[in-house]
């Protein structure tokens, strides 16, 4: 994962976004958390100002990466995937760029993938797997491909759903081929850098950190987790308990030599810990229950403890021990993002919560109810700039969460 001192000073050194921005999937350092303060803890009934809606984003769950005053985005619509930006302060469209043939599935179409910014180019991949490097003020390509045909990789059954990871010169992405499972890009020219043999993709994406003197980076696949040597695509371990033969989806969290691992379909989570061995590194496991069962949700830390849903119910557990602190019904199943000490809570069916993040039991502070279209709420909601983000396929909605 991205350290926020690492990524901040990546995106300086472009010339890039500010600290409240969210410039990719999970914000600034893939954790869920924006570290803006100074919000709102109590809402109105009907829920925060709503400074403006669009309902013009088309099918799709993908989420949305703030930066410099864009939002980007993507949505299919008149038979393609479109890669899109608005203006964060209007939702007027700034561009739209085709990214791919429409994708069909019966749980929903389009796009699942969040689109990264670094600097002043944007990095997207649709669900049929195409891949797209955009200047971000313009749209316009720099470098396209599309990474199951170039790599010999397969469509999963949902359809590509990771978003892409910028790490330095490198853009990672996970085709899923047999010889090249994981693959660096470099990111200027959409040219490969190494590849690392492995298993079809999951419904994940990858994290980068630094450990024991390397840069290294975690994998969520079809059938486990791979951690890889971030240079040259050495693979360091392999983890398989915590994979399900259903759908991987949520992304791995690093903390403090330890990285976090959860899937729902009746399986669990693992804590392993990270052993440096000369040039090498090793993963034990320090607990595996079932106690956190994240299906589409990623978990939030917290302190010392992870919030996240496990299917269906909220679920606060410490990190380092696997014991649960509370569980609560909540807003049903859903997604959450957490700032300023607070759980901003999403339920598929279009509740919204806004509760403490707190060990000690479930506070829920305030609610409304947001609505939902034909399929459920999946998109993860962002924080940025002072502003709450939700969107339901094509229908986006900034509210102000400032007073």
């Amino acid at each position: 994962m991205f350290t926020r001192r690492r990524f901040a000073a990546c995106l300086s050194a472009a010339g890039t976004a500010i600290a409240a921005d969210w410039p990719q999937w999970r914000g600034i350092a893939r954790d869920g958390r924006s570290a803006e303060s100074g919000l709102l803890r109590q809402w109105p009934a009907k829920g925060p100002d709503q400074l403006w809606r669009v309902d013009s984003l088309g099918e799709g769950y993908s989420s949305y990466s703030i930066s410099a005053g864009r939002l980007f985005t993507q949505g299919q619509k008149k038979g393609k995937q479109w890669v899109i930006a608005l203006d964060a302060n209007t939702g007027k469209t700034l561009w739209e760029t085709a990214a791919g043939d429409a994708f069909p599935q019966d749980r929903g179409p389009g796009p699942r993938g969040t689109p990264t910014v670094d600097g002043d180019t944007v990095f997207s991949l649709s669900a049929d797997g195409t891949l797209v490097s955009l200047e971000a003020a313009t749209g316009k390509k720099i470098w396209d491909l599309n990474i199951l045909q170039r790599f010999n990789g397969s469509q999963i059954n949902w359809g590509l759903s990771e978003s892409p990871l910028v790490d330095g010169q490198r853009l990672i992405v996970t085709p899923g081929g047999k010889e090249k499972s994981v693959v660096a890009l470099d990111k200027k020219s959409g040219k490969p850098l190494w590849s690392a043999p492995g298993d079809e993709p999951g419904y994940s994406s990858a994290i980068a950190f630094d450990f024991g003197g390397q840069r290294h980076l975690v994998v969520f696949n079809a059938k486990g987790v791979v951690g890889l040597n971030a240079e040259n695509g050495w693979v360091m371990w392999n983890y398989y308990k915590v994979a399900n033969r259903v759908a991987n989806i949520a992304t791995p969290i690093f903390h403090n030599g330890h990285v976090f691992l959860s899937s729902d379909y009746g399986t669990g989570c693992a804590l392993l810990k990270l052993e440096a061995a000369g040039n090498r590194v090793k993963a034990n496991e320090v607990y595996f229950n079932k106690d956190m069962r994240n299906h589409y949700c990623t978990s939030v830390l917290q302190d010392k403890h992870v919030y996240g849903f496990s299917s269906g119910i909220l679920t606060a557990m410490d990190l380092m021990t696997g014991e649960v602190a509370w569980r609560d019904r909540s807003v049903g199943k859903g997604q959450l993002i957490l700032a300023d000490g607070l759980l901003f809570l999403q339920g598929e069916t279009g509740a919204i919560a806004l509760a403490e993040a707190t060990p000690t039991a479930y506070k829920e502070l305030s609610r409304f109810d947001f609505g939902r279209g034909d399929y459920p709420v999946w998109t993860l909601p962002v924080i940025a700039n002072g502003r709450l983000y939700l969107r339901d396929q094509a229908k986006l909605v900034c509210y102000k969460i400032t007073a």
